[in-house]
């Protein structure tokens, strides 16, 4: 199966990120993700998401 089968339906996005987030999405996906930055960019956006809901 490959990543992006489940995402087929779901609606594209487009973001813009100041330097300052960006360089946080760039140290998260280095310390947490093997570099991964779209896995960087989930995760602060599953924490936003969470900050929401509080």
């Amino acid at each position: 199966m490959d990543e992006g089968d489940g995402l087929a339906g779901m609606e594209t996005v487009t973001i813009e990120l100041d330097a300052e987030t960006l360089e946080e999405v760039d140290d998260i996906a280095f310390a947490d993700h093997r570099e991964n930055r779209a896995a960087a960019i989930r995760t602060l956006l599953d924490e936003w998401l969470k900050a929401r809901e509080e």
